[in-house]
Formats: C-alpha cells, sequence, structure tokens
C-alpha cells in the first residue's frame, strides 16, 4: 500500500513508452489527443504523484534560487529578503538562504559555489573580486547583485554617497550648526561612502568639520551597525564632555542605541540632541525618525524578477542600475531652536 507508483508503472498501464508519459508530465504538444487521455487516465488509476524536482533535472530547468547573505538579522537585510521571498511565491522555484557573515565573505562564498546546490543567486552586499568572478564563470550561475556592482553582472546598486549627502544637507538646513556621526566600526564601501558624502555637504554648506564629534561604538558585531554601537558611541561623547547638536547614524538600527542610550544620560531628542539614521526601517516610522529610505523591499522585488528573466533568456544585455535614496523627514531632527 505504501510502495511508491513510478513513471515506468504509469508507462506500463497507459501501454506507451516512458519518453511518452514524459513528455505528457512537461506538457508538450508533440503527443496525440488519443495518447494524452490514456496516460492521464494511468496517472490517475495508480494516483501517481510525479516529483518535481526530477521533472526539472530532466528537462535541465533551474530549481533552486540561492541568497547569499553576510546575516540575516539586521533589519536592512531582513527587508531586501521580503522582497525576494514575496516574488520567489511566483516563479517556479525553490528558495535557499546561506549566511555568508560579515568577517570573510570572499571565502564563504567560495564554499557555497563549492557545494554547487544552486542553478542561481542573488548576492547581496557582497564585492565580487576575482576570486569570486571566476567562480561563478566557472559553474555558469546566473547571478544578479544587490549593492554591488560588476562590469560582468546585473546589479542594483546602493548610492551610499547621495545618501550621506542627503542626511549633512538636511541636518545643515535644519539650521543645527554642530554636527556629528556615529560611524561602523568595521569600514566597508558603504559606510565610508556615507562618511564621504555627509562631509561633502558639510563642506559645499561652509560648515566646520569637527572629527572628534564622529564617533564609532566598540562592539564589532555586523560590522558595528548595531544597536550596542550606537549606545557605545553615545556614551564616548558623554565621556569627552561635548555633543553635537545632530547626530547622523550610519543605519537606523545604530539610531535606535543611541536613542536609548540618550535617555539614559536624561536627554530628549531632538531637544537636546536630534539624531537621524539611515535605511527607513518599519521601527523608525514608530521612534519618529528621520532616516534615509533605501527602497529595500523593492529591491528585492526588483532583483527576484531581474533573475528570473535571465534564467528564461541567458545572454540578455546586462541591466545595471544605481538605486538613488531619497529623505525622510520626521520629528526626530526638528530644530526648535531654529524657530
Amino acid at each position: 500500500m505504501n510502495k511508491k507508483v513510478t513513471i515506468y508503472e504509469v508507462a506500463k498501464r497507459a501501454e506507451v513508452a516512458i519518453s511518452t508519459v514524459s513528455r505528457v508530465l512537461n506538457g508538450s504538444e508533440n503527443v496525440s489527443k488519443v495518447t494524452k487521455e490514456k496516460v492521464e487516465k494511468a496517472i490517475d488509476d495508480l494516483n501517481f504523484r510525479p516529483q518535481v524536482n526530477a521533472r526539472k533535472l530532466a528537462s535541465k530547468e533551474p530549481q533552486m534560487l540561492a541568497i547569499a547573505v553576510p546575516s540575516f538579522t539586521t533589519p536592512y537585510f531582513n527587508e531586501v529578503l521580503k522582497g525576494v521571498k514575496d516574488e520567489i511565491k511566483k516563479m517556479d522555484l525553490d528558495i535557499i538562504m546561506y549566511n555568508t557573515g560579515s568577517k570573510d565573505p570572499e571565502e564563504a562564498v567560495q564554499n557555497f559555489f563549492d557545494r554547487g546546490t544552486a542553478d542561481a543567486v542573488i548576492l547581496l552586499s557582497i564585492d565580487v573580486s576575482d576570486k569570486v568572478h571566476k567562480l561563478i564563470q566557472a559553474t555558469r550561475t546566473p547571478a544578479v547583485l544587490v549593492n554591488a556592482s560588476h562590469p560582468s553582472y546585473d546589479y542594483f546598486m546602493l548610492n551610499d554617497y547621495k545618501g550621506g549627502y542627503l542626511a549633512g544637507e538636511h541636518l545643515v538646513k535644519q539650521g543645527f550648526e554642530e554636527l556629528g556621526m556615529i560611524t561602523s566600526v568595521v569600514e566597508s564601501r558603504a559606510s565610508l561612502q556615507r562618511i564621504q558624502g555627509f562631509k561633502d555637504a558639510l563642506k559645499n554648506y561652509k560648515m566646520k568639520i569637527d572629527q572628534s564629534l564622529f564617533k564609532s561604538g566598540d562592539s564589532t558585531k555586523h560590522g558595528g551597525f548595531t544597536e550596542e554601537s550606537g549606545f557605545e558611541a553615545i556614551y564616548k561623547f558623554d565621556k569627552q564632555g561635548k555633543f553635537p547638536d545632530a547626530i547622523f547614524c550610519s543605519n537606523d538600527t545604530q539610531a535606535v542605541g543611541a536613542i536609548y542610550a540618550l535617555s539614559k544620560l536624561g536627554m530628549k531628542v531632538p531637544d537636546d540632541v536630534a539624531i537621524m539614521g539611515y535605511d527607513n526601517i518599519k521601527l523608525s516610522k514608530y521612534l519618529e525618525l528621520t532616516t534615509i529610505d533605501q527602497k529595500m523591499y523593492t529591491i528585492g522585488v526588483q532583483a527576484t524578477k531581474r533573475l528570473a528573466e535571465i534564467i528564461k533568456k541567458p545572454g540578455d544585455e546586462l541591466y545595471q542600475t544605481t538605486i538613488n535614496p531619497v529623505l525622510v523627514k520626521r520629528g526626530s531632527t526638528e530644530n526648535k531652536k531654529a524657530k
């Protein structure tokens, strides 16, 4: 009773070749109506349930999409993954998520490709080095990059420099004079671009750049883009006895920690210190946190759609675009003193 019915038994019952059964299962038009009905009746009689993976393997169709990501726990990556997850429902693909970590993503990506488990991959915030490029080329794996760029691949690059510039420009226009920033303890392309954009905005508006007002926490978890890092940085400002009028945090998660630390010190946002974040995670709305929106969910959806197009039509012209962030103004950067 528990024996699994095979395609061979279906072929025997329908009195056709196994290849004919396979063509019916794959929706081929190269089967007569009479023969198709015989095979379908045999399938119903035997309660045959074909293995989806086996059919795909036989037809050489992609069946497994992988998302390689440095972390599953940060809100930024979660928003992108939500977009991928929602879009993947519309595709006949399974999905696996692979955590590369933030310390040595290149080695982790190499281990991932060595396993050969994915037919297509989205690389999220992972720079494609020469070694990674050779791995992708060797395995001929369709790939889309998010928050990274390479001339050989489709990518959705985030304009972190512009995001940093928008942050600096906004705080200047709000009338704040002593401007500071909470940076990440681990340097990355994204963090350096945000710092440079922020500083360039201050320079363009003839504002003084005081390096003592740029702090990072000590926590290296997730490269320092954490609540702990924001919390620790505020206490460094307190220790030196000098706070900025407004602080731009490298991401919203840092801003959450910074706001909590200020409350512990008896300081209010924005009355004593204005706080600004980056990413526009869901929580930022409920904290009235001014931030920079990177459109993470939308990027996840678009990257998945693009990968589906590549799978269907390999060799098409590359789609390479830069996503420009937008300012989301809320109460945390209101300057009551300037009114």
